[in-house]
């Protein structure tokens, strides 16, 4: 049997390496069992290990660290160590230093707008987004639409509810307003997730290649993908690739970070300057000299005490191995995904409807797309499944997750009723529903992750059956809540 390493570290054969898991979570995530939770959102947020959190407060507690903006010792201890994080990054995702830039923000979003509000969009440009976009990638399209660039989507298809790769090809094909097919001109950008948070479904990174070779730059959003999955920045190369730390090890919240190839940072063009962007600046003549390197994106003071538990916690996921992560989660998934096949009421009738892949299916991660029905065969509000989950001790979540072009395909919303519930202006979430002729607000998302145990999986199998079999649950108490 091959040699196979322990998370602690040591040696042990494959069936040691099951267990592994078992008693990583036991150690770093005790807190769960001790308070009875079962957690099932880690598509929304990781969960922070114990070891990470107290050698955060080791370091802060047993140095000195001012901000960076200065020559000052404090200042300077800074400056080491977001040095280092920014290396800890690179060596992470294999991108090269002389290729690759490291810029730190609040959040995914935060690198999303840095790049939306920079980026050269005229009116020969087009920005061709997947319909399963995250919020914060939809909106780009404001910024194109204010400058005069063509927004096209690329609609998602098929019971997986994958990218239309045909469609995919005749967006990055057609020519934007004035310009001429071939490289002579750069057409625009690509903005897709690596993998979807609604359905899990991963798309296929070979598309940045193909959408570079046609003239676009392209912004891939690794956030939902990079927890349980290897990206290699030294083989797939976007121009733009964004991430939050938290989804990938809890701790810190607050800090994300722009991966950017140099190049396409340099055609970026910012709006504004503020402190800690520029080199020079007047103000009596009105001019500036922006930074020439990732300061000129990082605006303000960058948060110097948590962004160095990026690196502690880039070295304790490498420590475990984000290839086995993969597995644990692959494997978990699986399992989830059977038992939700086999829920039946008594008369055989399904006892949920699953969005995207099946099991067995590749390509997808740990996120799955449900939704509960009654014996009637109807949908159970989503907001019953927040309530009695809730009450079971159980975190999930609910709604359409902040991705509106997943939830409309997932419940097969035409676009021309989409429109008349625009043209309407409904004042409530019920209108809405109405309008859309929709029984529920959205789906409710299991996603598992690193911390996650077998035993969560079939807590919340058991609490759909228990709950729901055989029965019709009515909406009586809810309280409407608008928003996705």
């Amino acid at each position: 049997m091959a040699d196979v390493r322990t998370i602690d570290g040591t040696h042990g054969d494959g069936y040691e390496e099951a267990r592994d898991f078992a008693r990583l979570r036991a150690r770093e995530f005790g807190y769960l069992d001790a308070g009875g939770h079962t957690y099932l959102d880690h598509t929304g947020a990781g969960l922070p290990p114990r070891s990470l959190v107290s050698g955060s407060a080791a370091r802060i507690t047993g140095a000195l660290f001012g901000n960076p903006h200065s020559e000052s010792p404090a200042s300077r201890a800074s400056g080491l160590l977001l040095s280092e994080a920014r290396q800890a990054v690179l060596r992470h995702f294999r991108a090269d230093p002389g290729e690759y830039a490291v810029i730190f923000t609040p959040n995914a979003t935060g690198a999303l707008r840095l790049v939306g509000e920079a980026y050269p969009f005229d009116r020969r440009s087009r920005l061709v987004m997947a319909l399963d976009n995250h919020n914060s990638v939809n909106g780009l399209r404001e910024y194109a639409r204010a400058r005069g660039a063509a927004t096209a989507y690329v609609p998602v298809a098929g019971p997986a509810l994958r990218l239309d790769e045909q469609r995919l090809e005749a967006a990055l094909t057609t020519a934007g307003r004035g310009l001429l097919p071939g490289r002579a001109r750069r057409r625009g950008l690509l903005a897709y997730p690596a993998q979807t948070n609604f359905t899990g479904v991963q798309h296929s990174l070979e598309w940045i290649a193909r959408a570079r070779e046609r003239g676009y730059d392209v912004l891939l959003d690794a956030a939902a993908f990079v927890p349980t999955n290897t990206l290699d920045l030294s083989r797939f190369r976007p121009d733009f690739t964004v991430v939050s730390w938290y989804k990938v090890f809890g701790h810190p919240t607050g800090v994300g970070s722009l991966i950017a190839r140099k190049e396409a940072l340099a055609r970026l063009r910012r709006p504004w300057f503020s402190g800690g962007t520029i080199y020079a600046v007047s103000a009596q003549a009105q001019w500036h000299v922006l930074a020439s390197d990732e300061a000129a994106f990082e605006d303000g003071t960058v948060n110097f005490l948590s962004i160095p538990d990026v690196t502690a916690g880039l070295d304790w996921i490498d420590r475990i191995g984000v290839h086995r992560v993969h597995t644990h989660v692959a494997a978990l998934t699986d399992r989830l995904l059977a038992g939700l096949g086999g829920l039946r009421h008594s008369d055989r009738s399904p006892l949920v409807r699953v969005y995207g892949p099946g099991a067995g299916e590749p390509d997808r991660g740990g996120t799955v797309a449900l939704n509960v029905l009654g014996a009637d065969g109807r949908v159970v509000d989503e907001r019953i499944v927040t309530r009695d989950s809730a009450a079971r001790g159980i975190s999930l979540r609910t709604g359409c997750f902040c991705n509106p072009g997943a939830g409309e395909a997932a419940f097969a919303l035409p676009l021309p009723r989409l429109r008349a519930a625009a043209r309407a202006r409904p004042r409530s979430l019920e209108d809405y529903l109405e309008l859309l002729h929709l029984p529920s607000a959205g789906a409710v998302r299991v996603s598992l992750g690193l911390s996650s145990r077998p035993e969560d999986v079939d807590t919340f199998l058991r609490f759909v059956e228990e709950t729901y079999r055989d029965r019709t649950p009515g909406t009586t108490g809810l309280t409407a809540r608008v928003g996705c």
